[in-house]
């Protein structure tokens, strides 16, 4: 009998390891277990008061933490300046698609639907992202669906779990607030704030970097690719040259900045048309690779089902040849 013990335990384990049994794994067609237990970030103006610690730290360079309060309690949020304009920032974090070359840890990231909404005075909200993602640690990989809501007018993107699947987080919200630099129109001004619960099961390891070096994560490789992008782009001198050569000799005039209003609303337009063609795109590619992997999923439970069956069989065998 403690032979079959021990060879229960070891098989358990191994059962453990590769996600098989203990834990009911992330699902895109099961829904999550609840609705939501962490309050959603209201999008806006976070109102952080920077006094001049702070405008010292953010002068570094580096990012500036501080808390705010919400309904669990309080949340971290940092603020982080990047030397590049709002429109490259939001490129950057937007680009879902690509997340796997940018953020730490992420080793899947894909929109499965772009959803376009029409802003209005109640609700200025502009765009539903959904996106997949994966995180992974070592012997660890967790799965989540994610909600994003995009409000450009207040220059706000918030998010929280999309509880119509199944994630490997218990709950997650966050929240972005993108504003131009108030000395430099050429440099962003960055805020980030993000709770995030993890079921019991998660390694402490894990946790510990989900609610703390995560903060600064997320900040730091914004700040480091919208540089990268923004000096591709041909950084300051090439927006400085483009805004004198519109100014043709008026420089500080009333119809410079007419024309200045009027050459970023045009170049606003083209932009959202081509992110409006892409998203479409992704979302006819997203519905594709869904309708793939939920194909996958159920032929993965077929599989563990069967697996659970043959395991059982050894060790009830085990178990009548030790007695």
């Amino acid at each position: 009998m403690k032979n079959l013990f021990v060879l229960t335990v070891t098989i358990l384990s191994l059962l453990n390891l590769q996600g098989i049994v203990v834990v009911d794994a992330s699902s895109f067609t099961d829904p999550h277990d609840h609705q939501g237990i962490v309050a959603p970030f209201t999008p806006g103006d976070p109102k952080i008061p920077l006094d001049k610690k702070a405008l010292e730290v953010l002068a570094s360079g580096k990012p500036y933490q501080t808390q705010i309060a919400s309904a669990t309690g309080g949340r971290g949020l940092v603020v982080q300046d990047v030397d590049a304009p709002t429109d490259v920032v939001w490129g950057r974090i937007l680009d879902y698609d690509n997340y796997t070359k940018m953020v730490p840890k992420t080793v899947e990231s894909k929109n499965y639907q772009v959803v376009d909404v029409k802003p209005t005075k109640s609700d200025p909200l502009s765009q539903i992202i959904y996106t997949r993602m994966k995180v992974g640690f070592p012997v660890l990989k967790l799965e989540f669906f994610i909600k994003h809501l995009y409000y450009p007018e207040l220059h706000s993107l918030t998010w929280t779990l999309d509880y119509t699947k199944k994630s490997d987080f218990n709950d997650s919200c966050g929240f972005w607030y993108v504003v131009p630099h108030p000395e430099d129109e050429f440099r962003t001004r960055l805020f980030y704030s993000v709770e995030v619960s993890m079921f019991d099961w998660v390694p402490k390891f894990v946790v510990d970097f989900m609610s703390t070096k995560a903060l600064t994560d997320a900040t730091a490789w914004v700040k480091k690719y919208s540089a990268l992008e923004f000096e591709k782009q041909g950084g300051k001198e090439v927006k400085s040259a483009t805004v004198a050569i519109d100014a043709a000799g008026n420089v500080n005039g009333e119809k410079t900045r007419k024309k200045q209003k009027k050459f970023r609303w045009f170049w606003q337009k083209k932009t959202d048309d081509l992110e409006k063609k892409r998203a479409e795109e992704e979302a006819k590619k997203a519905a594709e690779e869904a309708r793939i992997q939920a194909e996958e999923e159920a032929r993965k439970k077929i599989f563990i089902s069967w697996t659970r069956i043959g395991m059982g069989s050894a060790i009830f065998i085990f178990g009548i040849y030790n007695m």
